[in-house]
């Protein structure tokens, strides 16, 4: 998995206890972005991240995973998606498109274009998943980013690169 870039201008890193609204309101957006990107769909829309897993704390952002058959066909998406607020940054181009709503500095939601099937698809679910059916190890995960939001409150690269060796360790069990 991928690291998210720190923008200018970029809020703190906080970790929000688990909030039950987070489901509800990934439905809403998933509704608005099937009509947006159907014609660039190869797959299903997924709650991904932690806000994906009850009870997990989290930052408060929507982590949205969108399937498309590649990268060069979905690029069209780009504008499309800017109307309904989504700002696109061109970070890690070979493995997706992704974006932010409604900006850098005040995220409500991430969304990631990624080719079905890709491995950066099928990690992100793994993980997902992995972390759904095992309590503890949420919970641990939890922890370990309550400690890397104080560490790194104001560099989001740092906090998601230290993230790291425990997604890995979750992904060896997970795949």
């Amino acid at each position: 998995m991928t690291t998210e870039r720190s923008q200018e201008g970029d809020a703190p890193v906080r970790i929000a206890p688990y909030d039950p609204a987070w489901p509800e309101l990934f439905e809403k957006e998933r509704v608005i972005l099937e009509t947006l990107l159907a014609q660039w769909l190869a797959g299903p829309i997924e709650h991904v991240g932690s806000t994906a897993v009850p009870g997990l704390a989290a930052k408060p952002v929507i982590d949205i995973m969108a399937a498309v058959e590649s990268l060069a066909a979905s690029r069209p998406a780009i504008g499309p998606l800017a109307t309904i607020g989504y700002v696109y940054y061109p970070y890690d181009p070979e493995q997706k498109h992704w974006f932010c709503k409604p900006s850098a500095a005040f995220r409500t939601h991430h969304l990631h274009l990624v080719p079905f099937g890709s491995r950066s698809w099928t990690e992100r679910l793994a993980f997902r998943n992995y972390l759904r059916r095992d309590p503890p190890s949420a919970r641990e995960y939890a922890e370990l980013k309550r400690q890397l939001a104080t560490q790194y409150e104001f560099d989001r690269e740092a906090y998601t690169e230290a993230k790291g060796p425990f997604i890995q360790s979750i992904l060896k069990l997970a795949l």
